[in-house]
């Protein structure tokens, strides 16, 4: 009898992977891809030409027309990347052709128009890789999708030599080029794997969220996605200057000018002549050469095409549903040992804002001032461009806003002697990851807030019945969800230090 009950398990286990969506036929070809339990995944769909030779520092072009049926059985390689945190032990070997997107889909249909869930991962524009599978978002009937872009001097370097080749007289942001061309495929594809291009929600963490704000702002972006969220990141801080920043006020945007200028630099770091030498140096030299320097997102004028926070004030942006949120101690991460001698000097750079940074992050010890500077990070860096976003969206848009605080202190991460939640500390709660114990109150949450992120990309709405109810966010009011030891609803917390970067910036940027 035994026998017979595992016999047709098998017959239907067969049955079932031959009812899902295992060959389609996209733009380029027929595709085929790998059976899961319940889903089909393709490991790694070529969007765009490899960016390699004449290619590289140029804008994506997509992916020509293939022969026979692709296998999407393999990952394609990761972008070169001077930095390895978490990348499945080295296994997928770093490349310059890395333009790919995987898609996961539980669709026994190619009719079934599912939610899609669009990833795009995080690493401050250094590190990263797209490999991996959502299987619990998957389970629940969403398509879920990981895309690939260029990272550090492969994408994002401008020089005056590109600018000059280029149609458009611009060059860097590669890597957000790379992210809407994925976009596009997605948008034009994604039907072809049971998704709905109609009911796209593009999310992503730190540089991931920057990127999603970015998106958010970018005029090429106009009817790709339908949602956003933005976990831990925001590109609202003044463009920087560096004559007029003060350090630590988290304005990471270089003007053009001076992103031109660093590509010069690089140049002459790596010891090549011009532009055509550059193109010729290996990917390991280019690693070596960007070793300790950052390259980051710049107004081109076409991608990005001003300050974003004057872009949400004028109305000028993709008005789509957005959840955003930040985590409580998210400068633990990146500030882990400063003493109150550093914590002096490093504010009397703030200039005429120094008496005020000192009333608003008070430091009389070292471990005060250690604090004082993660909260300066914290709230530079996440919290402020969070809060902003909220606000300017609420008042000049008429889609949903929601935001979050997560404030939950777990062993289920990676460091423990923290006084909140670190950064990156609230994914394992949304997306089934497993790092350590977790106590019966984190079990819960970790139960809810999968499903609050699964509603916001099926409704737009992260409600439903039984869950705890998240109201749209009002400036001034109770209406940010607190995730601490539950939820509920509350003002924004640290209000006084949003309001007071709030000034620094405003006049940084008149």
């Amino acid at each position: 009898m035994k026998r017979i009950i595992t016999a047709a398990m098998i017959g239907l286990a067969a049955a079932s992977a031959c009812a899902q969506v295992l060959r389609t036929t996209v733009a380029q070809g027929e595709i085929e891809g790998e059976a899961l339990e319940g889903s089909v995944l393709y490991k790694a769909i070529p969007y765009a030409e490899p960016p390699v030779g004449n290619l590289r520092w140029k804008a994506p072009v997509p992916k020509a027309p293939w022969q026979g049926t692709y296998k999407a059985e393999n990952w394609g390689g990761r972008p070169f990347q001077t930095v390895d945190p978490n990348q499945n032990g080295g296994e997928i070997a770093m490349s310059e052709d890395c333009l790919y997107l995987s898609v996961q889909t539980p669709a026994k249909s190619k009719d079934e128009r599912l939610p899609v869930f669009v990833n795009i991962h995080g690493g401050a524009f250094a590190t990263g890789s797209y490999s991996g599978t959502l299987d619990s978002f998957v389970r629940n009937g969403i398509v879920y999708v990981s895309i690939e872009y260029r990272l550090g001097a492969l994408g994002f370097m401008a020089h005056p030599e590109l600018s000059k080749e280029s149609a458009d007289g611009i060059s860097g942001n590669y890597g957000i080029y790379d992210q809407i061309c994925a976009l596009q495929w997605v948008h034009d594809n994604i039907a072809a794997f049971g998704g709905d291009p109609e009911k796209v929600t593009i999310c992503g963490e730190s540089a991931g969220g920057i990127s999603v704000s970015i998106l958010c702002a970018s005029p090429l972006c106009k009817g790709l996605f339908r949602g956003a969220i933005s976990e831990s990141g925001g590109n609202f801080c003044p463009i920087a200057d560096n004559s007029a920043t003060p350090m630590g006020t988290g304005a990471q945007m270089t003007s053009y000018n001076d992103a031109e200028a660093k590509g010069s630099d690089y140049q002459q770091r790596l010891g090549a002549k011009n532009l055509k030498q550059m193109r010729k140096v290996d990917g390991d030299s280019l690693i070596r050469a960007t070793r300790g320097w950052e390259f980051w997102p710049v107004v081109d004028g076409k991608a990005i095409v001003g300050d974003q926070y004057r872009l949400y004030e004028e109305g000028r942006y993709n008005d789509v549903d957005v959840m955003v949120g930040y985590n409580s101690d998210e400068g633990s991460l990146f500030v882990y040992n400063y003493s109150l001698e550093a914590y002096n000097k490093t504010t009397a750079n703030y200039g005429e804002w120094e008496s005020r940074v000192r009333e608003t992050y008070p430091a009389t010890n070292d471990r005060e001032a250690l604090y004082a500077m993660q909260d300066i990070f914290r709230d530079t860096a996440f919290g402020w461009g969070t809060w902003a976003w909220a606000n300017l969206q609420s008042r000049t848009g008429k889609s949903r806003v929601y935001m979050y605080y997560f404030d939950q202190k777990s062993d289920n991460i990676f460091m423990r002697n923290t006084r909140g939640a670190t950064h990156v500390a609230e994914m394992p709660f949304i997306y089934d990851w497993h790092w350590g114990p977790m106590t019966d109150v984190d079990t819960h949450m970790a139960q809810i807030m999968p499903q609050y992120w699964m509603n916001f990309v099926k409704y737009g709405d992260p409600n439903a019945d039984g869950l705890p109810y998240w109201t749209t966010y009002r400036e001034g009011e109770a209406t940010v969800m607190n995730m601490h030891n539950g939820f509920c609803l509350t003002p924004t917390p640290n209000e006084l230090q949003m309001h007071f970067w709030e000034d620094v910036f405003s006049k940084l940027r008149k």
